[in-house]
């Protein structure tokens, strides 16, 4: 393991900046280079290369700083931002092992679905401006999990709304797709409201926006405001993570293409929510961890019902996605606040890996469905498939390992996770004495909701691997013309079932966890 010595400050101030920085470069080039010279947007080579580059090199350079990563929290001043009577907002990075591993997220999985999209978008007219959408998406989540204050990273909470409308209405004259775009700016614009009045309470009582300020002063705050503030945040988590009442948007967003939805909706923004509510942990109160535990579980077992029912193979994967995001949610209200985390680092894996080996079978559909000049039939309607495991070999290998994974099986990275989200919600209600839980007795649902929803997780799976894979083609004149998608789709999924392995994380030099 590389050592890296992080008391020399430039060091860490210049390698931050640029992870924070690449991306933003690349979402310039191919935007503003292909806004002004058309020629440049048939280019795809090029566009495709920039912009993975200026996610992996990101990537490399935060496993650099996180393999010399000593454990204390360092502080990275760009410049000040704003400056008014007493509030003073730094333009101000953190670099502590919570947002290191979240970088690593982002730019990794970013990474390898930037990879993806060069062959799932090949000959799409907007080629450009969806890889010039998806670097600025990246450099938005940075902000966002890197800022190190409730304002930059508000900075970044905001900007991954925009360009996740932006890419969920991509295929902007399909009337639908703009819909849904739509309806997921608003849904999120209630939960962002929220978080600006808890930043407005915070800012009065504390006079201070940055973490460290606020986790220290939260405790010796009123009873009544810490309730209000954290209520308000909670609010703000629950619009960005899709948790009940608000997750419609999240099922709707899977108009957008198919790599959107690994990285926006399984991997990246969808878990802002959870890593919010990780950073405020120590700021809950009784009252509140009773509330998050049981918005969590209900999500989790509610949307886990939804999913068997549905036929669009990406509709299934939204609504797990809901389900386990509530998992996630709930750990953190019983206080295994590091189970959670680790099932976002897990669910990252194996939840991106579903999504865009859903977007592999969906891209030969279409490609079949060309050949014969059909535009009638749903290339995504899990009733048109069957059979294709002798066609998509690569494919199917890799929807049994993420299938497997998500369902908890034994040798999985899914099972390590959601055993500990289970023992915790056991621990809480065998133990737990404060908060409106405990009071009405009632503490013993959670365990319910998480074991039912496990069970749940792994019939809806492999309903949809039966339907997919299994069985007589329901098409056969479609069945025909079916093949295996192109390398530069395959590496992905591939190395990303790998992470959806056992081992991985039972791998102290790799495994923050173990």
């Amino acid at each position: 393991m590389c050592a890296l010595n992080l008391s020399r400050p430039m060091q860490p101030d210049f390698l931050i900046k640029l992870v924070i920085l690449l991306p933003l470069l690349g979402a310039a080039f191919n935007g503003l280079v292909g806004l002004f010279a058309p020629a440049h947007r048939k280019n795809e080579g090029l566009i495709g290369i920039v912009a993975t580059l200026m996610v992996a090199i990101p990537f490399v350079i935060t496993a650099y700083l996180f393999a010399g990563f000593h454990g204390e929290a360092i502080v990275v001043d760009a410049f000040t931002w704003m400056k008014a009577g007493d509030l003073t907002v730094n333009f101000a990075y953190r670099i502590d092992q919570l947002s290191l591993l979240m970088t690593l997220i982002v730019t990794g999985v970013g990474g390898l679905i930037h990879l993806y999209s060069t062959g799932y978008m090949h000959g799409d007219d907007g080629y450009w401006r969806f890889f010039a959408y998806l670097n600025l998406f990246i450099f938005m989540m940075l902000n966002l999990v890197l800022g190190n204050n409730l304002v930059v990273l508000f900075l970044g909470w905001e900007g991954v709304g925009l360009c996740s409308y932006l890419l969920i209405g991509f295929w902007y004259k399909d009337l639908k797709n703009s819909a849904a775009a739509n309806k997921a700016f608003i849904m999120n614009r209630i939960g962002d409201f929220a978080f600006l009045m808890a930043m407005f309470i915070l800012f009065r009582e504390l006079g201070s926006l940055d973490f460290d300020a606020v986790l220290a002063g939260g405790p010796g705050m009123d009873q009544s405001w810490i309730n209000w503030t954290v209520f308000l945040l909670f609010i703000g988590a629950t619009g960005k993570s899709a948790q009940i009442p608000l997750f419609t948007w999240l099922p709707d967003a899977m108009a957008g293409p198919t790599p959107v939805s690994a990285l926006i909706h399984a991997a990246t923004m969808v878990a802002a929510g959870v890593y919010l509510t990780v950073r405020i942990f120590p700021f809950l109160t009784a009252d509140a961890m009773a509330t998050i535990a049981f918005i969590g579980g209900f999500t989790a077992i509610y949307a886990a019902t939804i999913a068997i029912t549905q036929n669009d193979i990406k509709k299934v994967l939204a609504y797990s996605t809901v389900s386990q995001l509530g998992y996630m949610i709930m750990a953190i209200g019983t206080g295994a606040y590091v189970a959670g985390f680790f099932h976002l680092v897990t669910h990252a894996m194996f939840k991106g890996a579903l999504f865009l080996a859903s977007g592999s079978v969906i891209h030969a559909m279409h490609h079949s469905l060309h050949h014969l000049k059909d535009h009638e039939t749903d290339p995504q309607d899990m009733r048109n498939m069957g059979g294709l495991k002798a066609k998509m070999p690569i494919t199917f290998a890799v929807f049994m390992i993420t299938t497997a994974a998500i369902s908890g099986i034994p040798l999985f990275s899914g099972f390590l996770s959601k055993d500990a989200i289970l023992a915790g919600t056991w621990a809480y209600a065998a133990n737990v004495h404060d908060g409106w839980l405990a009071h009405m007795h009632l503490a013993w649902i959670l365990p319910v909701f998480g074991f039912g929803a496990a069970a749940i997780t792994a019939f809806y799976m492999f309903r949809l691997i039966f339907m997919t894979f299994y069985g007589e083609p329901k098409q056969p004149n479609i069945f025909k013309h079916i093949k295996e998608s192109p390398k530069a789709m395959t590496i992905p999924l591939i190395v990303l079932a790998l992470f959806s392995m056992f081992f991985i994380f039972t791998l102290p030099s790799v495994n923050p966890f173990s």
